[in-house]
C-alpha cells in the first residue's frame, strides 16, 4: 500500500496570496517613492528613472503597474482624495446646513479635520497632499486637473456652493481668482511648515504643530475671500 506523502504540498491559494502580497508591497514602493519625490520635485522636475531608484524597483515595474507616468500620478492623487474628499463633503454639508448663512471662517474650518485625517492616512500627509495639489496646477497638469474635478466633483461643487452661501454677492470669475490666491497661499505655508514651526519655537517660544499651523492659516484666506467686491 503506498503511504501518503507527508511533505507539505503546495497550495496555489498560499501561492497566489503570496504573489499579490508582493505585487501590493511593489506598487506601494512606487507610490511612496513617487509621492516624496514629485512633493520636493515637481512632476515635471522628476523622471520615471528616479522614481525607480527610490523605490529600488525596476523600470518594467512602473509600467506593468500604472502603464505611465500621468497614471503614476492619477493613482498617487487617488489613494489620497478617496480619504480626503468624504470627510470634506460631510464637514462642508454640516455646515451648510446648521447655517443659514456661515461664516466663511466656518466654511474653511471645515477643512481642518478632512486635512489632519491625512496625517493619521500617511505619515506627514497633510503636507504631502497640500503640495502635490498645488504642483497639479504649478507644474501646468492639466490632466490631473480634470481628473479631480471628473472624479471628486464634490470637493469643488460642495466647497464653492458653501462660500456662495457665505458671500452671495461674490461672482463665479471673482471666485475663481480667490480661491487660486488662497491654494497658493496654502500650498506655501505648508510646504514650509517645518521651518514655520522652528520659527516660532525658536523667535516667539511658542511651540505650534500643523493644527496649530492650519487653523492661522484660516482667519487669514477667510478674510482674504471676504474682502469687499471692488465695484
Amino acid at each position: 500500500m503506498q503511504q501518503r506523502s507527508t511533505e507539505p504540498s503546495s497550495c496555489p491559494l498560499t501561492d497566489n496570496n503570496k504573489n499579490d502580497g508582493n505585487i501590493l508591497l511593489t506598487k506601494t514602493k512606487i507610490l511612496n517613492a513617487a509621492e516624496i519625490l514629485f512633493a520636493e520635485h515637481g512632476f515635471n522636475g522628476t523622471s520615471l528613472r528616479e522614481i525607480t531608484q527610490q523605490a529600488e524597483v525596476n523600470l518594467a515595474a512602473v509600467n506593468y503597474h500604472f502603464g505611465s507616468k500621468k497614471e503614476l500620478i492619477k493613482a498617487l492623487m487617488k489613494r489620497y482624495l478617496d480619504e480626503f474628499s468624504p470627510r470634506l463633503e460631510r464637514s462642508l454639508a454640516k455646515v451648510t446646513k446648521q447655517n443659514e448663512q456661515p461664516s466663511l471662517e466656518q466654511v474653511f474650518t471645515a477643512f481642518l479635520n478632512p486635512l489632519l485625517h491625512l496625517n493619521k492616512f500617511k505619515e506627514n500627509g497633510t503636507n504631502i497632499f497640500l503640495q502635490l495639489l498645488g504642483r497639479s496646477y504649478s507644474d501646468s497638469q492639466g490632466f490631473l486637473r480634470w481628473f479631480i474635478t471628473s472624479n471628486y466633483p464634490g470637493i469643488i461643487d460642495n466647497f464653492t456652493a458653501a462660500v456662495h452661501q457665505a458671500y452671495p454677492e461674490l461672482s463665479t470669475e471673482e471666485m475663481f481668482w480667490r480661491l487660486h490666491f488662497t491654494m497658493s497661499t496654502a500650498v506655501f505655508t505648508m510646504s514650509s511648515t517645518d521651518a514655520l514651526i522652528d520659527i516660532a519655537q525658536n523667535d516667539f517660544n511658542e511651540k505650534v504643530n500643523v493644527e496649530g499651523v492650519i487653523r492661522r492659516i484660516i482667519p487669514y484666506v477667510a478674510a482674504g475671500v471676504g474682502a469687499p467686491v471692488q465695484r
